[in-house]
Formats: C-alpha cells, structure tokens, sequence
C-alpha cells in the first residue's frame, strides 16, 4: 500500500499526464485490462479517462481496473482515475 506522502508525490508526477485510456459504454473488459497492465509496465503511473456515456460509476470502474490489473490506485478526481505499479523492467519513478 501507498502511505500518503507517496500518494501527494504521484499526484503531482500524474498532474502533467494525458490520460492514455478511455472507459466508456462497454464499461471494463479483459481486453482493457490487459492493455493497462502493458501500458503499467511500461510507463508505472497513468491516467484513465472515463467517459460520459460509461454505465457504472467511477468508483467501481477504479476498482475493477485497480484490482484487474493489480495496480494501486492514486486519485480518483473528477472522470479521471490515477493508476500506479511499479515496473519490474523500466523503473522510472523512485518513491520517497
């Protein structure tokens, strides 16, 4: 688990970031996670967008695809959902 210093510091790297995926009316699929796992792997922290026309709400889109992919969940602010995991190959972010 993240404490909270790790969770501001993640925070302010995710600021900068384009959110790479979308959910939309096709909620969360396998297909979705696998491809987050990949993109998790290799850049370790992403922005998800969900769309207006998703039919579950954002809390649970952020956890299936936390759990899905076994990631930690940073932010969920507004429709956009923050996702780490450390990289076992490319680690870029040191934690404090």
């Amino acid at each position: 688990m993240l404490t909270g210093k790790q969770k501001r510091f993640l925070r302010s790297k995710a600021h900068h970031l384009n959110p790479i995926f979308q959910v939309g009316k096709g909620g969360v699929n396998d297909n979705m996670i696998k491809q987050i796992s990949e993109a998790l792997e290799a850049r370790e922290l992403i922005k998800v967008s969900i769309l207006q026309n998703c039919d579950e709400d954002r809390d649970t889109v952020a956890k299936s695809l936390s759990e899905g992919s076994k990631a930690e969940l940073v932010q969920i602010i507004g429709n956009m959902i923050v996702l780490y995991k450390e990289s076992n190959e490319n680690k870029q972010i040191t934690l404090p």
